[in-house]
């Protein structure tokens, strides 16, 4: 399959990428799993650095010119490369090692298509950019992405750290008397939930953060949700890039609106 990616489109290789990591996780899970410390409580397991190099074998044997931004292995590939495959190879890895399942493989070229897998139901999220869709696991099963706030389900992250504190932190936002009276609140502690919002599952993500678009946890997520017709902006509703502050993304206009009003924010799309 890796060698017949060499003619496949960037969406293809990514969910070809996404879907190499998602089955190493999957087979690994339930085991004893060695732990490398990455400091302040973080750490990653032979299962992420297992998962990251199926991603690059595919990703190396698809596209051998680009670099590629692996969350374990940092960047590899030619410094003067043009193109940039950002990768999160176990996206809530604190999850996986404790036996829960909620985790996901993120997989983007830098400002191009992008890819989530679902280690354990088997869909993966898909863009080109343009348009966002989601296969099953059952082949053939191929429908767009549709966001919609009919769930009122907001997941919000609650992981340090919280660099746009006292003026917001995510958990404060919990307690507001208007999230309470419009929303639940949800926390899976992955960003498998930004594919979520893109699929009409959840009708928001918050986050705290600097400028996460460059991110290998986050890039694949905020591409769906944009190709989605997702809202997208920072915490305080200024673009989500350089200088950006966090994420709020909600499946329409007057979600994102609402809960703008407890962030703080602006109003202002992106």
């Amino acid at each position: 399959m890796i060698d017949s990616l060499a003619s496949a489109t960037d969406t293809e290789v990514a969910a070809a990428a996404a879907l190499a990591g998602a089955e190493v996780v999957r087979a690994r899970y339930g085991r004893l799993h060695s732990r490398i410390d990455k400091g302040s409580g973080d750490f990653a397991t032979d299962a992420d650095l297992a998962a990251e190099q199926a991603i690059l074998d595919v990703i190396r044997a698809a596209r051998p010119g680009d670099a590629v931004h692996g969350e374990e292995g940092g960047r590899q590939g030619a410094a003067d490369a043009e193109r940039e495959w950002l990768v999160d190879p176990l996206c809530g890895t604190l999850n996986y090692a404790t036996g829960s399942q909620l985790v996901a493989v993120n997989v983007a070229l830098r400002n191009g298509s992008a890819a989530v897998a679902d280690p354990f139901s088997g869909e993966v999220f898909l863009t080109d950019g343009e348009t966002a869709r989601i296969r099953s696991g059952v082949p053939g099963d191929e429908r767009p992405l549709a966001p919609t706030a009919e769930t009122r389900l907001v997941d919000v992250n609650l992981d340090p750290p919280v660099p746009s504190a006292p003026g917001f932190r995510a958990v404060d936002l919990l307690a507001h008397p208007g999230f309470v009276e419009n929303f639940r609140p949800r926390v899976v502690s992955t960003t498998l939930a930004l594919a979520w919002v893109a699929a009409g599952r959840r009708a928001a993500y918050v986050t705290d953060g600097g400028d996460l678009s460059g991110s290998v946890h986050f890039a694949a997520g905020i591409a769906l949700c944009r190709a989605a017709g997702c809202v997208v902006t920072g915490v305080d509703g200024g673009p989500v890039g350089s200088g950006g502050r966090g994420l709020v993304v909600a499946a329409d206009a007057g979600t994102h609106e609402l809960l703008l009003s407890m962030t703080g924010g602006r109003g202002r799309t992106g």
